[in-house]
């Protein structure tokens, strides 16, 4: 079976001196020192300025909401994973759902002005599968209404967008540090912010809003992280350019192999460095997607539609015709990208793939790279 994703765990006797550690010290949550560790090292390698481990990356985008008082309406996308517009939704917001791009899948800022009212606080846009949104565009128009944004930055480990992390964009951005994402702490996620005074407010809204012992100064939710889920971190983070590596060169012979495919990819922002968080494929019809899926699935290869259905049909959000949107999410397929694929299961993936569309479009020049990897690096 190959599935559609796979977790990186790190040699179980690295993370065994960690647990070693945890029971020695007996402190197993609130702020332990893994906790700052990570945080720590995190901010080194991604050359951020200010970080806060939290729990997930849902209540990462919750605490974004509630630390920038936003209310009433917020412009988002409908085409993400349903916590962007959960966490609108459970912070008494209202979703405002604008079509995307057709070629970078994201927000599409030239339809943001028109859904501006005067009940508008604020934008939560998400780079979709590690690709940044237009950045400077959104912020442009945010500026000029003075609307607050905050970038739901899930799939952004790594990525760069103009030679700083992504994660240093909008008033906030938030991310994930799930079991399925290149780098992963089990469970977890983070939220960034260049403003002292929002990483201040965070911090202790976090922890139920505590300013000492006996003293809360914000309304606060338990949003902490613990010393095993650091641990877990701490270990892959060692591992991370490794993973960054395998994921590239897994995207490439992907990208060779379906040269011929009845499909496209996502549109990369020029002023990007990708980290390879997915592989989409959109195709050129649906019912050309669907028989390949089912033709995997027949083969044991389990793919994702991600994302499916546009969020704006959710039953709990007033329902908007989204024709990019509702075209692009009814195509789009996420192939298994993740460090352990061979070149044996890339092989039989894009064969069944081709097979259904009538090609054969074999890459023995980027196999023996992959190869080289695969023994060396992570094997």
């Amino acid at each position: 079976m190959i599935p559609v994703t796979k977790p990186f765990l790190p040699k179980i006797q690295e993370f065994g001196e960690y647990m070693s550690a945890i029971w020695e010290r007996q402190w197993l949550t609130n702020n332990g020192p893994l906790v700052n560790e990570l945080e720590l090292n995190l901010k080194r390698y991604l050359d951020v300025k200010h970080l806060l481990y939290v729990a997930n990356g849902t209540i990462a985008l919750q605490i974004a909401i509630k630390a920038l008082g936003l209310k009433g309406e917020i412009i988002t996308t409908p085409f993400s994973f349903v916590a962007t517009t959960n966490s609108i939704v459970w912070e008494g917001c209202k979703p405002v759902f604008v079509d995307i791009d057709g070629e970078t899948f994201n927000i599409d800022p030239k339809k943001i002005e028109a859904a501006i009212t005067p009940d508008t606080t604020g934008i939560l846009a998400t780079h979709v599968y590690g690709n940044p949104c237009d950045i400077d565009a959104i912020q442009e128009i945010a500026d000029r209404y003075g609307l607050k944004v905050i970038y739901d930055a899930a799939h952004c480990f790594g990525t760069k967008y103009k030679n700083k992390s992504v994660f240093e964009y909008g008033d906030i951005s938030t991310t994930s540090f799930h079991a399925t994402k290149l780098f992963h702490t089990i469970e977890g996620g983070a939220v960034f912010t260049q403003c002292p005074d929002l990483l201040k407010k965070m911090a202790l809204m976090r922890n139920f809003g505590h300013d000492g012992p006996d003293e809360f100064s914000e309304l606060g939710i338990n949003g902490k992280n613990c010393e095993f889920h650091a641990a877990m971190g701490l270990c892959n983070l060692k591992q991370v350019n490794e993973i960054l590596d395998k994921r590239r060169l897994l995207s490439f012979y992907y990208w060779r192999a379906l040269s011929n495919l009845e499909a496209k990819y996502p549109k990369l922002n020029d002023s990007l460095d990708y980290n390879y968080a997915y592989f989409p494929v959109l195709f050129n019809s649906e019912e050309l997607m669907l028989r390949c899926l089912k033709a995997l699935e027949n083969e044991k290869v389990y793919c994702r539609r991600y994302f499916y259905p546009s969020l704006a049909k959710l039953p709990y959000v007033t329902a908007t015709h989204l024709p990019v949107c509702d075209s692009i999410s009814k195509r789009i397929l996420c192939l298994p990208l993740y460090h352990t694929l061979t070149c044996s299961d890339l092989d039989l993936i894009t064969r069944v793939i081709l097979r259904v569309q009538n090609y054969d479009n074999p890459v023995n020049d980027v196999k023996q790279d992959l190869m080289m990897v695969n023994n060396n690096q992570l094997a």
